[in-house]
Order: C-alpha cells, then structure tokens, then sequence
C-alpha cells in the first residue's frame, strides 16, 4: 500500500517506471522483499510453532474426561508440553510412562467443602496428607492441592485459627519431604457458594500465619475475576504466596479467546514478570466442538 501511494504520486509513466526500477532495487537491497507476499495478507515467514519456555504451560485432567489419561498424555505432548494437573496416584504411572509430569497433585482432600477450616475433619484430612505427602514424593512430584472447606457460618478469624491448626499438623512432613501443599482460591459468588477461602488477602494472611516455605496458594485467575477482579495488580502484590495458576474464561468458564473479558497475554506477562517459575494449568472447560483446538488455542495465547 505504501509503495502504490508512491508511485500514484508520480508527474509521468517514465517517471513511475523509473521509480519502480529505484524502489525495487532499494527492496531487494534492503532484504524486505517479503512485503509483496504481506500485501496479500500472508506473513512474510512461518512462525516456529515451538514455545517460547518464558511459561510452564500444563492442563487440567478433568477438562478433557472426553479423553482418556493416555489419550490426554499423547495429545499435550504434541502441543508441546509435559504436564497434567489435578491427576492423582492411581494415573501416576501412565503419566510416567509417557514422560508426563503431574504439575498438581491431588487425592488428600475430603471434597472441596469439607476442609480444613473446621476441626471436626482435622483427623481425617491428617491421615489422608500424611499418606498423600509420602506418596507425592516418593513419586518424583512437589505440588499437593488442599482447601479451606465452607463457612457454615464460620467468621473468617476462626476459620484461620482453625485452619492453621489442623495444617501445622503436616506442613512439618511436607517441608521434610520437599512437597508444597496449595490452597486453592474459589469463588464463592458463582461456582461455589460458602466457600472460605474466596479472598486473595484471607489466603495470604493464613501463608503467614503458618509461616511456611511449604504453604502457598493456588491462585485461580477465573475464580478470582469473579470475586475481586483487579488480577493483574493483585498477581504483582502477592506473588510471593503464589505458588500454581489456573486459567479459565470469563463469563462461563470456557475459552480464554476474545470471547471473554480477560486478556489473558498482559495477565500472564505480568506473571512471568514477577520471576514465577511454577505452573500455569487451563483449567477451561472447553465450549467449541473442536476441544484439543481450543486447549492448543489457550497454550498458544499464553506462551508470552
């Protein structure tokens, strides 16, 4: 388009040949021949589909049940990368088998509602931590999900005493056996009423309370949009505490694409930013009939 202004400027023919001539040669001396392939729209060359290693990239297990664990390891490793996250013991040895690491554990919890915040489950969730942290790292892994549980009326001073004295419990064995329990952050707004830990700060304060190396928070960018928003600054606030991410699109849940309200680059530039060195799991839940399109999609929007 530049060139054709250019020579539409031009008094005469011989002078628009002659300029062509002189354009040309600049062109081809310059080496940006490439621009007359990008007047059709075209980029000038391929684009390496290798990723950028700026992000440790991994994918939910339970957002492609479409699919079995063998089927999930085959596929991510064509997209490139070598993590599932939410895969318990029982799949371990598949993931081994194909060279797959299991970014985050998970198997030690009750349920999502019954958690740490309240003592009468504190002997169950002991046993099952103490068991599930030997195993996570007999197994070569280091993440082991946890979560706070419900309110039930329970006022957010108490389900931090309460949850710090259940934890103290096992964070010993965890920081001996090199795993780090992660608390997920949840919404409690749409996906999951009452839950405790549906704060950032609340999720902080108690990573300071047990003053752990071995305690950190999962923080869900989806879970979190829906009840605080402000991700970006939130992310470079207390990033220190953050020790795994999800991903999801919102509204909905689904695609991370332009359909949605996040932009997803600038959030995982910002991550990257704060020297983050962990996983970054899409945990969508995919919309499109297409499904292993849209996981390749969501990889390729945030390998900043």
């Amino acid at each position: 388009m530049y060139l054709s202004s250019i020579v539409c400027h031009m008094p005469n023919n011989n002078s628009r040949r002659n300029a062509l001539k002189n354009l040309a040669a600049g062109t081809a001396a310059l080496g940006v021949l490439p621009l007359a392939g990008m007047a059709f729209g075209q980029p000038a060359q391929k684009k390496s589909s290798a990723l950028k290693g700026n992000v440790n990239h991994s994918v939910c297990r339970w957002c492609f049940n479409n699919l079995s664990v063998d089927e999930l390891c085959t596929e991510v490793k064509k997209l490139g990368f070598s993590a599932i996250d939410l895969v318990g013991p029982k799949d371990w040895d598949t993931l081994k088998k194909h060279g797959v690491f299991s970014s985050m554990c998970n198997g030690a919890e009750i349920n999502l509602v019954n958690g740490w915040n309240d003592p009468q489950y504190h002997n169950t969730l002991i046993k099952h931590y103490t068991e599930h942290i030997d195993l996570v790292a007999k197994a070569g892994y280091n993440n082991l999900i946890c979560f706070s549980g419900n309110r039930n009326g329970m006022d957010d001073e108490t389900g931090l005493k309460n949850c710090v004295q259940g934890l103290k419990q096992v964070i010993g064995l965890a920081e001996k056996r090199g795993v780090i329990l992660q608390m997920e952050l949840l919404n409690s707004k749409v996906n999951h009423k009452d839950y405790m830990c549906d704060k950032t700060p609340w999720g902080v304060e108690l990573c300071k309370r047990l003053g752990s190396p071995n305690f950190k928070l999962l923080y869900d960018i989806y879970h979190m949009q829906i009840d605080e928003g402000d991700v970006i600054s939130t992310i470079k606030t207390y990033h220190t505490y953050l020790g795994h991410y999800h991903t999801a699109g919102v509204p909905g849940r689904h695609e991370i694409d332009d359909t949605q309200e996040l932009y997803y680059p600038a959030i995982i530039k910002a991550i990257v930013s704060t020297g983050f060195k962990g996983y970054l799991a899409q945990e969508f839940i995919p919309a499109k009939a297409d499904k292993l399109a849209s996981l390749k999609e969501a990889i390729q929007i945030c390998d900043v």
